[in-house]
C-alpha cells in the first residue's frame, strides 16, 4: 500500500506540449522530469522560514491567556505539527505524482467551472487579504529598525496621516510590500535559496534568545508561571488542545489547501513526504521551545508586554541586537508571505484568466489589490484578525475535506490527466471533469455552515472554535456519502 502512495506518475514533454496548444500556459501544465527539481531538503527548509513570524508567537500569548499551562500550550504546539505535516502531505499527494498546480488539482474535484468559486475563495480572496495583513505587520518592525538607525525617520511630517496611516509608517509599509512582491515574483525557486539563507539566522536569534533567557530565569520558574490576568477556563483540557490545534492549523488552511503548488516541483512523492514532515516536526518542536520560553521569560524580565515578540526585542539596551533581531522576524515574515499568500495568489489569477494573465501578472495584479485595500485598516480592531482567521478555516477547511475524501476514497488516486486538459473548444460532454461537482458543492456548502453557525448560535460556539475540524470533518463525509450512495 505505501509503495502504491508513493508511486508517481510523470507527464511527458510531448503531452505538455499538446495542452500548451490547447489553450493552457505554462504556469498550468503538468511539471515533467526536468523541471521537478525539489528533494527533502528543500522541503525541510521550506516551512521552517514560516514558523517564526509574529503573528504566531502573538498566538501563543493567547494560549497562555487562556490559562493552559505552559507545558500543555507545548505539547499541544507539537501535536499540531503532527496535524499539519499528515495534512499538507496527503493534500500535496496530487501535485507531486501527477505534476500539476493546485488549480488543476481543484478542477479534477470541483470540475472546471466549479473550481472557479473556491480557487478564488483561497487565491483572490484569502490570499491577497492575509498578504496585506502581512505586510502591515512586518511593516511595524521595519519601522523600529529604520527608528534605531534614523530616529529622526519617526519624525518625519508629525501629526499628518495619509490613507489612515501615518507618513513614516506609509512609507515603511510600502518598502515591505515592494520587497514582498518582488519575492512572489522570483516564484518558488527564489523561495527556496531565500529559505536556505534565512533557517540558519532563525536559529542563531532565537535559540540565542532563548538560552540568554534560560540564564537570566530558571526553566522550572518559566514552566510554573501563570499570567496574573489569565483567563478562568472550564474547558476540558483535551477540548483546549483541540482548539490550540484548530488555530495553528487554521494559519495553514490555505498552504494546506493549495500544496499542490508547492509539491507539483517534487522529484518524487517520497521526498516531499519526507521533507515536509521534518520540515512541520522539527520546525514547531523548535518553536513550541523557544516561544514559551522567550515569551514568559521576558513578561518576568520587563513587565507587562502584551506577549508580543517585538516589545520585547525593543526593550534591549543594544541597537545593533535590536535590529538585526527585527531583520531575521522581517525575514520570516517575507517567507510566510510569499509561500502562503502571494505565490498561491499568483497562480490562481492565473488559472482564472490562462489566456490572458500569467504567473507573474496574476502577482502584480493581486499585490496592487493588497495595497488598495488599506491592511492597516482592518488591523484597527484586533478582534477582526482572529474572525478573519476563523473564516478562512471555516471556508478553506470543507474544500480541503472534500479534496482529500475525492482523492483517497472516492477516485483511489487516480486522475485522467488528458480528459483534466480538456480541449475547451470542443464540447467534451462525457468528460467527468465538466461543468460542476454537484456533490463536491452540497458537501462544501453544508460543512461551511456548520463551521460558522458557532458565530451566530451561542450553544454552538464550540463549532467555531473548532470550526477547521468541524468543517473538514463534516464536508469529507457528507461527500463520501454523496458519492457512495450515487454508486
Amino acid at each position: 500500500m505505501l509503495d502504491n502512495f508513493l508511486k508517481d506518475e510523470l507527464a511527458s514533454e510531448e503531452l505538455v506540449n499538446e495542452y500548451v496548444a490547447r489553450g493552457y500556459n505554462d504556469d498550468t501544465v503538468p511539471k515533467i522530469n526536468e523541471q521537478r527539481n525539489m528533494g527533502v531538503f528543500n522541503y525541510f527548509t521550506l516551512w521552517m522560514g514560516s514558523i517564526h513570524n509574529i503573528p504566531n508567537y502573538a498566538a501563543i500569548g493567547g494560549f497562555l491567556f487562556l490559562g493552559l499551562a505552559p507545558i500543555n500550550v507545548m505539547l499541544a504546539i507539537i501535536l499540531s505539527s503532527i496535524v499539519l505535516s499528515v495534512f499538507m502531505v496527503l493534500n500535496g499527494r496530487v501535485g507531486s505524482k501527477y505534476g500539476i498546480p493546485f488549480s488543476m488539482h481543484l478542477r479534477s474535484v470541483y470540475g472546471d467551472v466549479g473550481a472557479k468559486l473556491p480557487g478564488f475563495l483561497r487565491g483572490g480572496v484569502a490570499a491577497i487579504a492575509w498578504f496585506g495583513l502581512q505586510n502591515f505587520t512586518g511593516s511595524l518592525a521595519l519601522l523600529v529598525i529604520i527608528g534605531n538607525i534614523w530616529p529622526g525617520f519617526l519624525a518625519i511630517a508629525p501629526g499628518v496621516n495619509l490613507l489612515g496611516i501615518s507618513v513614516p509608517g506609509l512609507i515603511s509599509f510600502t518598502l515591505f510590500w515592494g520587497v514582498n512582491v518582488l519575492m512572489g515574483i522570483g516564484g518558488g525557486g527564489t523561495i527556496n535559496k531565500f529559505t536556505a539563507i534565512l533557517n540558519p539566522l532563525i536559529y542563531i536569534v532565537f535559540g540565542g534568545m532563548t538560552i540568554w533567557t534560560l540564564t537570566q530565569i530558571g526553566l522550572g520558574e518559566i514552566l510554573a508561571y501563570t499570567p496574573t490576568n489569565a483567563a478562568v477556563s472550564n474547558t476540558p483540557l483535551f477540548l483546549s488542545f483541540l482548539m490550540v490545534i484548530n488555530s495553528v492549523v487554521a494559519v495553514w488552511a490555505g498552504p494546506g489547501v493549495s500544496a499542490s503548488d508547492f509539491t507539483q516541483s517534487a522529484k518524487s512523492t517520497k521526498e516531499q513526504s519526507i521533507g515536509q514532515t521534518l520540515s512541520f516536526l522539527v520546525g514547531y518542536g523548535v518553536f513550541a521551545l523557544c516561544s514559551v520560553i522567550i515569551l514568559i521569560g521576558g513578561t518576568i524580565l520587563y513587565g507587562n508586554v502584551g506577549w508580543d515578540i517585538v516589545t520585547i526585542i525593543e526593550n534591549w539596551n543594544s541597537v545593533y541586537l535590536t535590529s538585526f533581531a527585527m531583520l531575521v522576524l522581517l525575514m520570516t515574515t517575507i517567507s510566510t508571505n510569499a509561500t502562503g499568500n502571494i505565490i498561491p495568489a499568483g497562480y490562481q489569477l492565473s488559472a482564472l484568466f490562462p489566456k490572458k494573465i500569467d504567473y507573474k501578472k496574476g502577482v502584480i495584479i493581486a499585490s496592487i489589490i493588497s495595497y488598495v485595500i488599506l491592511p492597516w485598516k482592518l488591523m484597527e480592531n484586533a478582534d477582526s484578525i482572529f474572525i478573519f482567521l476563523n473564516i478562512i478555516g471555516a471556508t478553506l477547511g470543507p474544500v480541503a475535506g472534500v479534496m482529500l475524501v475525492d482523492h483517497f476514497i472516492v477516485t483511489k488516486g487516480k486522475i485522467d490527466i488528458d480528459k483534466l486538459y480538456m480541449d475547451e473548444k470542443e464540447e467534451n460532454l462525457d468528460n467527468p471533469y465538466k461543468g460542476i461537482n454537484k456533490k463536491a458543492y452540497i458537501a462544501t456548502i453544508v460543512g461551511l455552515i456548520l463551521a460558522l453557525s458557532g458565530m451566530f448560535i451561542p450553544t454552538l460556539k464550540i463549532l467555531s472554535d473548532i470550526s477547521w475540524f468541524i468543517s473538514l470533518g463534516s464536508s469529507g463525509f457528507i461527500y463520501w456519502l454523496l458519492c457512495r450512495k450515487e454508486k
